[in-house]
């Protein structure tokens, strides 16, 4: 390594020597930095490395060879088809990691935040939007002929096993985790009908994104720029632009959908010269199917793996649900709808209660990296900097642990100083919490920053998150962002 190279932060040893080489093959010199980037729901690795002339790339590593080459396979063909993705700029000979362009850290979501808060939808928001349903049309059926959909991964097409595991999912990760007493016989009958409806109805068929939602569209130099297509077939087109407008904290208006299936019902039958009152008619039940299969993924990587943006994502998704519902009869679906309501009146009732209660989200993170965002809407609360505090980053035995581990907390116990910080922190924090009890507040932010987000700020985001659960009986959310670790400790 370069003895220009400055840091690299949650990095396993084996892709920093992967996509270095990777980097010196393309660009002729080393890197001067590389940064691992929060994963979402993927195990995939993403990486941002910085050269010396302070240009970025995002190195991916992939735990499958096919699911890259899918990916690779895909960028070409959409690149050739003038829509705007990654540039791929280097692979790897054993095809498990690659290099494309970076584009920086503004999704689609991240720059509709204020419409989502204020419920305002603006004239450049919608002309936004309208371009990326637009876009969705283009990539689902231009040129799907020189698309070599025997790469994808991992179905070519979607069929009826993968509506049955998608639909199993559901069942498994999320309704018998709120609803262990269910009727398996007449649910799976009932998936049977909703696969025939998905695979069968009168729809048109091209490449399915999968996962077409607003965190998955870059905006880069003022454009929509498209990434995550990497499990993508032949589909139905109507699962994606339902993935996308009923993206469960998206939170479109009902008009700003309205008009956006407009839109999109427009270009697709002009496209494929289909009536745009057939597509009507098989909407809802994919409006179900896409919802059902979410539901599925939120309960594993929430209830399961407990990572708080897809507990979050729950309650929106059952509002859909609940609209959906009051829309649409489902006569052919009677089990699914009891239990789904069952589920939702249950959700309901525990939102009303949750709400008249305080969760305290306790963070820690890296000065390096930027402040927390806080996604509960209301800004606020209290960021404390732990760098004033003994850095035990600075000895080489430390270095490669965190605030966790018993070696680090023992040093940083050793002279007093953090106890003396956290008690200042505690006493102006637990003021405000007994305050915001009092007044029926919902939300409170507490973060502590340090260089690295791993040792000083983990200690004390950690200590200070149990001592508040445990003497103040609020729940408590964690978050050690740097370190990709989260938990929730309930209320007393």
């Amino acid at each position: 390594m370069s003895p220009e190279f400055r840091i690299f932060v949650n990095m396993e040893n084996q892709d920093l020597n992967i996509i270095s080489e990777l980097f010196v093959g393309r660009f002729g010199a080393s890197p001067v930095e590389v940064r691992q980037l929060e994963g979402a729901g993927s195990s995939r690795r993403y990486y941002r490395m910085t050269g010396a002339d302070g240009s970025h790339v995002i190195a991916t590593v992939g735990n499958s060879v096919k699911e890259n080459e899918a990916f690779i396979m895909l960028d070409r063909h959409f690149a050739k088809q003038g829509v705007k993705v990654p540039e791929i700029l280097a692979v790897a000979d054993d095809r498990m990691a690659y290099l494309q362009t970076d584009l920086g850290d503004t999704s689609l979501f991240d720059q509709l935040a204020g419409a989502r808060r204020s419920g305002e939808w603006k004239a450049d928001d919608v002309r936004l939007l309208e371009g990326v349903v637009k876009d969705l049309a283009d990539m689902q059926l231009d040129g799907i002929g020189d698309i070599d959909f025997s790469m994808c991964y991992p179905l070519a097409s979607l069929d009826r096993s993968g509506v049955m595991w998608d639909l199993n999912y559901f069942k498994y990760c999320f309704l018998k985790a709120v609803l262990p007493e269910i009727d398996e016989p007449r649910l799976e009958a009932e998936f049977e009908k909703i696969a025939d409806s998905v695979l069968t109805g009168d729809v048109p068929w091209g490449f399915m994104y999968r996962d077409f939602q607003s965190r998955n569209v870059m905006v880069h130099d003022s454009a929509l720029w498209y990434i995550d297509f990497q499990g993508g077939r032949r589909g139905p087109c109507l699962y994606d632009i339902v993935s996308f407008l009923w993206q469960a904290r998206a939170a479109y208006s009902d008009a700003v959908r309205g008009h956006l299936l407009d839109v999109y019902f427009k270009a697709v039958c002009e496209k494929t010269g289909m009536s745009e009152k057939t597509l009507r008619n098989n909407l809802p039940d994919f409006v179900l199917f896409r919802t059902l299969q979410v539901l599925g993924a939120y309960g594993f990587r929430g209830y399961f793996e407990r990572k708080s943006h897809f507990i979050k994502s729950i309650a929106p998704a059952l509002r859909n649900l609940d609209e959906l519902f009051k829309q649409c009869d489902f006569l052919h679906l009677p089990y699914i709808r009891e239990v789904m309501r069952s589920v939702i009146e249950r959700d309901k009732n525990k939102e009303s209660k949750q709400r008249t209660t305080l969760r305290v989200k306790v963070q820690s993170f890296s000065y390096k990296v930027g402040y927390p965002a806080d996604d509960s809407g209301n800004g606020g609360g209290f960021v404390f900097d732990c760098r004033g505090v003994t850095n035990p980053g600075r000895f080489d035995q430390y270095k490669p642990l965190t605030g966790l581990d018993k070696p680090v907390i023992d040093f940083i116990e050793s002279n007093g100083e953090m106890q003396f910080f956290l008690d200042n922190a505690f006493a102006l924090v637990s003021a405000s919490v007994r305050r915001y009890l009092e007044r029926g507040f919902t939300d409170l932010s507490v973060a502590f920053g340090c260089t690295g987000g791993r040792h000083r700020s983990v200690y004390a985001a950690q200590h200070i998150a149990e001592r508040i659960n445990r003497e103040l009986g609020v729940e408590v959310e964690l978050c050690h962002r740097e370190r990709n670790i989260h938990a929730i400790l309930p209320a007393r």
